[in-house]
């Protein structure tokens, strides 16, 4: 698949005009000020289109039929851990089910499917955090993954609470953490806008009050160090939505291929149109025309 790139936005205002290339997850940075929107960018082949800007005016996304792996570029009839073809899924580390689950890492049993990339990114610092997208639910993240991470599931805050040492680590507090709070988002209530502001730092002290017995048996494992506890502000997050769903009905690329309507919101990785929502992240690696 082709290597994204910054390039010139096409000026859609152009009848006809539009642009084709294979889907990667929507690139999503923050606003220079706190109180604005998420600024996002679609991104097809080498394009990136602008939007923010584009709330309030039809979209069309049509499919060509045509997937390709976003490891190796070959052409997929199917996609597998969203954008792989099946060698790859079968290959990678990144495709593990260790990934989902990383308290069944396996890395020191020596049948890590990559070890190099297993050091470099299951070796490294990760965040444990609250956060509140459809309520509040627990999560992990590479340190470096802050705040992409929180932007990808569309949450309107989150709070890092403890660091540790690797992944796997990070995994047995989650399963701590979730004896108490859900792990998951709730997509639909996401993408409904009703969520209620939270008081995450009270939620974090008391989960830490709840859970401190765990803890300490994880330091003793573990090490004293190993499980750190952070002194951070919660953060608060915006989303260009012009207009909410009160009732979320889903478009698939594979039952139908053109997806369009007027564009009211982008949230998490969902583009929210008149028409229906859809998650553009499952469909890493199609190659669509964007008009």
């Amino acid at each position: 698949m082709p290597r994204v790139i910054e390039v010139a936005v096409p000026d859609f205002s152009v009848p006809g005009s539009s642009v084709q290339g294979c889907l990667s997850k929507m690139a999503a940075a923050l606003p220079s000020r706190p109180d604005e929107q998420v600024d996002y960018h679609l991104r097809a082949g080498e394009h990136r289109v602008a939007l923010n800007e584009r709330i309030g005016e039809p979209l069309s996304l049509r499919w060509t039929g045509a997937i390709a792996c976003t490891h190796c570029g070959r052409a997929t009839k199917k996609s597998f851990a969203q954008g792989h073809c099946y060698p790859c899924f079968k290959r990678l580390a990144q495709c593990d089910t260790c990934i989902m689950k990383p308290e069944t890492c396996h890395f020191f049993q020596g049948t890590c499917r990559e070890p190099e990339w297993g050091e470099r990114h299951c070796f490294q610092p990760h965040i444990v955090y609250l956060a509140n997208s459809s309520g509040l639910k627990v999560g992990i993240t590479r340190k470096t993954q802050m705040p992409t991470r929180w932007l990808d599931q569309g949450a309107i805050q989150a709070l890092p609470i403890l660091e540790v040492d690797t992944r796997q680590q990070s995994g047995f507090v989650e399963m701590l953490f979730k004896e108490q709070v859900a792990d998951r988002t709730n997509w639909r209530a996401m993408l409904k806008g009703d969520v209620e502001i939270m008081d995450l730092n009270a939620e974090r002290d008391r989960l830490l009050t709840l859970l401190a017995d765990g803890l300490n048996q994880l330091r003793e494992t573990h090490g004293a160090d190993a499980i750190r506890l952070l002194e951070q502000p919660a953060q608060h997050f915006h989303y260009p939505v012009s207009v909410f769903p009160k009732k979320v009905v889903s478009h698939n690329f594979d039952k139908q291929p053109l997806v369009e309507g007027v564009l009211q919101g982008i949230k998490g990785q969902y583009l929210i149109l008149d028409s229906g929502v859809i998650n553009l992240r499952k469909f890493t690696g199609y190659e669509i025309q964007v008009s």
